[in-house]
């Protein structure tokens, strides 16, 4: 029996209706019910989310059904089960009979963020060690990290097969496991049925989303996925309303995972291509980039073998022009607020700040009712600064604006999001902030800035260039006497914020801190100067960085080490890298630093046992053997190696695991032809 859709996802273009459960989880002890498991020597059973069919829902669902569905739990399933694997590198989930396309693409983001990823899904949890069929996850809930526990008890076929999410390691239950503690937070799976990934990407990190409509999105869209793939981001797209399979592969009303971009040469031009990946596992494009089209031929050998792989997976490549005209919108969940402004910070201020609008009262409605309600809505002043300047000084500040409003019922198809967004006016002098603004304040001023449209989301947000000053910002519903509850976040260099009339006074900002931010600006300031850079260039860059986690030991890339590094990342043979290309390398070297450190005993070397430790928390697995001669080969005769021998052995590495997943057909071995081979053999 075959568990791929077709099934409807429901990914809505209209009116999009919250999935959402009630803010009041039940409050459930994991370590208590863990140890109290464990001293009675039994499996935890979770009445709150019922091995039943209450679970499962009460709708569409229940008809696709097998007769016989039965819950097993993992050590049923497999003779070794898994909860995580650091080996499976690669976007493993597929999806099952829930349409919930949007959950998984979102899902699928998350897991090419390794540090984010654990913060939501605790991975040193198992099936063998202090197993008793419970298992926790975090989620950002509303303002806060809450944790959810669930059995691990999941819904099978009569031979055992899972009828949602699974992994095409049979052995792996973590995606399963977070599919059904998210039903939990829901409600049920019937409740994944229809969503939207910007809903589930604040679940998971409790960054802001924005949506680009790809239609609108002009010059600026290469760049915009620039920032945002080297920066922490994840992103999601979505194709055309529908509901069937397109000739060119791509499914209608889709959710899908942005997983990649590069620029190739083609022909002595430019050639901007979008990888991305569909939840269902398979079914891919068939157009111009894609896994069977000539296209590839075009490129140098070394960029085609380290980029094309042919193996019906879901992941595919196709040209930038092709994504704007295929797909209707692009969600990016951004972690830091200064991912898309031309403003460069170390330090931001957020705030975040909670109310509600209550009928008859503060549900005053859009602003079309000036001259009735609209200014009874909740009112907050904002003043903004630029911190090193002082509050003189006239040069614009970024201020990133984000309105959520709470689930009103557990079932969302009684209680359906309402149509929410949010004016700002500029406010020259206010003294009593015990009051509100009066009607007459809304009458003889123009917003400057207001809703395009009123949207039925969860979070509507919006980046602002402001003058240092005072402003108002005025949420709302677009129709008066509309009950419901919100949270309102503001993200800029440095604020005030509160609610006028709210016995709550000034609400207190945290400081976020982006330790990259500095180098993020030398780094654009560099490539400006100089779009591609040599060795040489390279070797200037990598030397003037401070390796703040390696104390006093900073490293010195030599020449030679710099050309090695260069050879590896050079695809189109130019000897030269792009600022695309320096932040990709940039983005491992961070990892390869936060692992080496971890590892290092302060000697600023590692032994056999720390390098196969710190590969092994990157993610490489290798045999003692293999282990043992990459030492001989990168390490120093004392058979040790530093920090920059390590990074040339780890970019190395990774880039033939790639190559070999391009070219195997069995996932066991490849066949090379001779010339393949030379070139492999000389690239290596």
């Amino acid at each position: 029996m075959s568990l791929w859709p077709p099934f409807p996802c429901r990914w809505k273009l209209g009116p999009r209706y919250s999935r959402r459960a009630s803010p009041q989880l039940p409050q459930q002890d994991f370590e208590a019910l863990l140890a109290e498991c464990l001293r009675n020597g039994c499996l935890f059973e979770d009445t709150s989310f019922p091995a039943t069919l209450s679970s499962i829902g009460s709708g569409s669902l229940l008809q696709k059904l097998p007769p016989r569905l039965q819950w097993k739990r993992p050590p049923e399933l497999h003779s070794n089960p898994q909860f995580y694997s650091a080996k499976t590198k690669r976007l493993d989930l597929c999806q099952g009979m829930v349409g919930d396309c949007w959950f998984l693409a979102a899902l699928q983001a998350l897991t090419l963020h390794q540090d984010i990823l654990s913060r939501v899904v605790p991975l040193n949890q198992s099936f063998t060690e202090k197993y008793a069929g419970i298992f926790r996850f975090w989620f950002w809930h509303y303002g806060n990290w809450v944790p959810v526990v669930i059995d691990d008890r999941l819904p099978v076929n009569e031979s055992g097969q899972l009828l949602f999410v699974s992994s095409t390691y049979k052995n792996l239950f973590w995606g399963a496991l977070l599919e059904k503690v998210y039903a939990k937070l829901s409600g049920s799976y019937e409740d994944l049925q229809s969503g939207q990934v910007s809903e589930a990407l604040v679940d998971f990190t409790g960054g802001v989303t924005m949506t680009i409509n790809l239609a609108a999105a002009h010059g600026e869209l290469w760049d915009i996925l620039t920032k945002a793939t080297y920066n922490r981001t994840l992103i999601g797209c979505q194709t055309h309303s529908g509901e069937k399979i397109l000739e060119n592969g791509l499914v209608e009303g889709h959710a899908y995972t942005v997983t990649g971009i590069r620029k190739v040469t083609c022909k002595h031009r430019p050639e901007y291509l979008v990888k991305l990946r569909n939840p269902w596992g398979q079914v891919e494009w068939k157009g111009d980039w894609s896994d069977s089209s000539s296209k590839w031929e075009l490129l140098s050998p070394k960029e085609k073998i380290l980029l094309l792989r042919k193996d019906n997976d879901g992941e595919f490549w196709m040209t930038l022009q092709d994504f704007k005209t295929h797909f209707v919108l692009l969600v990016i969940c951004k972690l830091t607020p200064g991912l898309l402004s031309q403003e460069v910070a170390q330090k931001w201020t957020h705030t975040m700040r909670e109310g509600r609008w209550e009928k008859g009262s503060t549900a005053g409605g859009q602003r079309q009712l000036l001259q009735g309600t609209f200014w009874k809505n909740p009112q907050f002043l904002l003043s903004v600064w630029r911190p090193e300047e002082g509050r003189r000084s006239l040069r614009p500040c970024s201020v990133l604006v984000s309105l959520l409003q709470k689930p009103r019922h557990r079932c969302h198809k009684r209680k359906p999001h309402l149509a929410i967004g949010f004016y700002l006016y500029r406010v020259n002098k206010y003294h009593d902030n015990q009051r509100r603004l009066p009607p007459e304040f809304f009458q003889r001023n123009t917003p400057l800035s207001q809703p395009d449209r009123f949207l039925k989301e969860k979070e509507v947000s919006q980046e602002l260039c402001l003058e240092p000053g005072t402003y108002l910002i005025v949420p709302c519903t677009s129709e008066a006497n509309q009950k419901s509850e919100f949270i309102l976040r503001v993200f800029s260099r440095k604020h005030i914020f509160y609610e006028i009339g709210s016995n709550s006074g000034v609400i207190f900002s945290k400081e976020i801190e982006d330790q990259d931010e500095g180098q993020n600006e030398f780094f654009t300031k560099f490539f400006e100067k100089y779009p591609e850079i040599n060795a040489v260039q390279l070797q200037n860059i990598l030397n003037q960085m401070t390796w703040s986690r390696l104390g006093s030991r900073q490293p010195f890339f030599s020449l030679e080490a710099c050309q090695g590094i260069l050879a590896l990342l050079d695809l189109n043979a130019s000897g030269t890298m792009s600022i695309q290309e320096f932040r990709d390398l940039w983005k491992q070297l961070k990892l390869y630093q936060k692992v080496f450190h971890k590892q290092d005993n302060g000697s600023g070397y590692l032994n056999w046992e720390q390098l196969r430790a710190a590969m092994k928390e990157a993610g490489i697995m290798l045999s003692d053997d293999v282990c043992q001669l990459m030492l001989i080969r990168y390490g120093c005769p004392r058979l040790q190696m530093g920090f920059v021998s390590f990074v040339h052995l780890m970019l190395r590495v990774e880039n033939m695991e790639d190559v070999f997943q391009n070219l195997t057909q069995d996932g066991k071995g490849i066949y090379l032809q001779k010339p393949e081979w030379m070139m492999m053999a000389l690239y290596s």
